[in-house]
């Protein structure tokens, strides 16, 4: 038997959708999650796809995740749309803002999205994709619990606190930039503790705060921030933005995501801006843009175009297959 599991995009997303029903979500939940899930791995980011499934799944069997939860959704400005999740998951209560951020996006030229009291948001990429993908340039962040230390204490004060920015672009994908404010993810190190394997010097400390590469012993003490100083710096402002800004709990008063009954309780924040009104030209100059940097030897992030089968360790499916069976 092939130790690899081969999906079209629409069967991985059925297999996703079944998987979180058997767990506890319900219908629209499920199919949020299923959608971004299947988008993660197409778009190259395995590692916040299905091997971050189980979390969810494991969030909804114990409560971490309302399954059936209904976003809450009210409108402080004309420009800003506050979400309150009600403690499901982040990627519904996105979707039921969706249409009218683009709306008045492209209405006022600035829209804001604010969400708390959400599980953790998964692939950051895939919100501001999203919005790039409908002709908006967006900005997104989002925290999580503590496991990024910062300055000389040792302790985790912020979570790995992605941003993550998109731009449409004339007749190619979106320019896409996703990245977090540690090092690492926080599941490419648990990942690599699970298999056994050593991870890099400056990913993480230990419990005691010493210098690590023993990825058992980073998953007990903290991960750090990429760039010293300056990486925690920009967690910091993510921390505001995602948290203070959206009232989702700081890092440091958030429940694990993987352990317990209680929502984490996050923010996500989002800035779309419509080119169309600003700057009618934008997706063109962009093309120009990303062609000149492309032919200096520059990554554009996201022009790969997403992938049109998913491949899966069996060891995966058949986790993600006997959660559903517990």
């Amino acid at each position: 038997m092939s130790s690899i599991v081969r999906y079209t995009p629409e069967d991985a997303r059925e297999f996703a959708f079944q998987a979180a029903i058997a767990a506890g979500a319900g219908e629209a939940a499920a199919s949020a999650l299923a959608s971004a899930t299947v988008a993660a791995e197409r778009s190259g980011r395995s590692t916040v796809g299905f091997a971050h499934l189980p979390d969810y799944l494991d969030g909804f069997a114990a409560g971490r995740i309302v399954g059936t939860a209904e976003p809450e959704i009210d409108f402080p400005t004309p420009a800003a749309i506050r979400v309150d999740a009600k403690g499901g998951i982040a990627q519904l209560g996105f979707d039921r803002a969706f249409d009218a951020l683009i709306e008045r996006a492209g209405l006022y030229g600035l829209a804001v999205f604010m969400q708390h009291n959400s599980y953790t948001a998964g692939e950051l990429g895939y919100y501001a994709r999203r919005l790039a993908e409908a002709g908006l340039v967006a900005l997104a962040m989002s925290n999580g619990p503590a496991l990024l230390t910062a300055g000389i204490g040792r302790k985790p004060v912020y979570g790995t606190n992605p941003m993550a920015f998109a731009a449409p672009v004339s007749n190619a994908p979106p320019l896409v930039i996703d990245q977090a404010s540690s090092a690492t993810a926080f599941v490419n190190v648990r990942r690599a503790a699970e298999l056994g394997e050593a991870i890099p010097a400056g990913w993480a400390v230990d419990a005691e705060g010493r210098p690590t590469t023993d990825a058992g012993e980073a998953i007990k003490g903290a991960l750090l921030a990429f760039g010293g100083a300056r990486g925690a710096n920009i967690a910091l402002m993510v921390e505001i933005l995602a948290a203070g800004l959206t009232g989702g709990n700081w890092s440091l008063d958030a429940p694990s995501f993987a352990d317990g009954a209680d929502s984490p309780g996050i923010g996500l924040f989002l800035i779309a801006l419509s080119p169309a009104l600003l700057a009618r030209d934008f997706p063109a100059r962009m093309a120009l843009q990303a062609e000149r940097l492309a032919a200096s030897g520059v990554h554009i992030p996201g022009r790969t175009p997403m992938a049109d089968e998913i491949t899966l360790p069996r060891a995966l499916v058949d986790a993600i297959k006997e959660r559903g069976r517990a």
